[in-house]
């Protein structure tokens, strides 16, 4: 499309910053905090965002600002152009990791915090000690809406979609084992289908269901399990298992190093199980930052470098 430099030059592109930060915070007293503008300006530039999109934009409601079904179809090429320009002038090709001052927030489940996160803060502070990491747990459903928001720099875990202007990257591959404590079980690896099947289970899931990848494989079959207890969180598992006589089944690297630290014993699970990629996710508008993509690198870096019982 060809620019209009007559019409584009009419418009303050600074009440594009107002918008992004207007759809934010859902607040002109935020908002204006937001961008270091008053609340009278702030309300100025509301005023003149309707008038240029001929749109309420911003309604009332009980909760605060509602945006508009114009609103929220402009949230995202709004933020997206702001990213662009604020990487273009920003643009420097001597990005120095040592002397870089910044905050990553990155969202991700304990299960990779435990494997990824010693081995990433332990690089940090060696090669570049002004990035600090904010780590917040997040599942797979609202890591879309957290990256589009600009709440999360970056996703890690199991992501299989996206939309055109997120981008994603394998980091490493993982297997399924069984995790027990053999004294209380009285048996060893490999576990036979038979001991799987009379022993209960811990599943972990972030979701508020009862039901996991090892119950579809066994509906498969025909078979079904006993489960003992259901938690959100990988980091219980381990103890659970150590303290009373049942199984879990979870991904190898981080069950290894369980066994390892805690004593358990690791086996082959007697039912097929696909293995399961875990990937990096960040928005698009992201891509050509320096400091951005540094982090991914070493982070696929990192993994790479170790093995599947090395991750911590």
């Amino acid at each position: 499309m060809t620019i209009d430099h007559i019409d584009l030059s009419r418009v303050d592109l600074n009440l594009l910053v107002a918008l992004d930060a207007l759809l934010t915070e859902r607040s002109v007293t935020r908002a204006a905090a937001r961008v270091g503008l008053g609340q009278s300006a702030m309300s100025s530039a509301l005023a003149r965002l309707r008038t240029l999109f001929d749109d309420e934009l911003l309604t009332r409601a009980p909760e605060g600002m509602r945006p508009t079904p114009r609103a929220r179809a402009l949230a995202e090429p709004v933020r997206s152009a702001l990213r662009q320009i604020q990487a273009l002038v920003r643009r420097d090709d001597s990005f120095d990791p040592r002397t870089v001052e910044r905050v990553f927030t990155i969202g991700l489940p304990d299960s990779t915090e435990v494997l990824l996160g010693p081995k990433l803060l332990a690089y940090l502070r060696a090669e570049a000690p002004g990035i600090s990491l904010l780590l917040r747990s997040i599942d797979r459903i609202r890591i879309l809406q957290e990256l589009d928001a600009d709440r999360v720099d970056l996703g890690i875990g199991l992501f299989s979609e996206g939309q055109s202007h997120h981008k994603r990257r394998l980091l490493y591959r993982d297997s399924y084992v069984c995790l027990f404590n053999a004294d209380l079980l009285g048996i060893g690896p490999p576990v036979s289908l038979d001991d799987y099947l009379r022993f209960p289970h811990v599943l972990t899931s972030l979701r508020e269901t009862a039901h996991g990848v090892v119950d579809d494989a066994l509906a498969e079959l025909g078979l079904s399990r006993t489960l003992a207890v259901t938690t959100p969180r990988f980091l219980a598992v381990p103890f659970l298992v150590r303290s009373a006589p049942v199984i879990a089944t979870m991904h190898a690297r981080l069950a290894h190093f369980f066994a390892g630290t805690l004593g358990l014993t690791v086996s082959p699970v007697p039912v097929r199980l696909e293995d399961v990629s875990f990937s990096m996710l960040w928005h698009a508008s992201y891509d050509n930052d320096p400091a951005h993509t540094w982090l991914r690198r070493t982070l696929v870096r990192l993994a790479a470098e170790a093995g599947p019982a090395e991750m911590i």
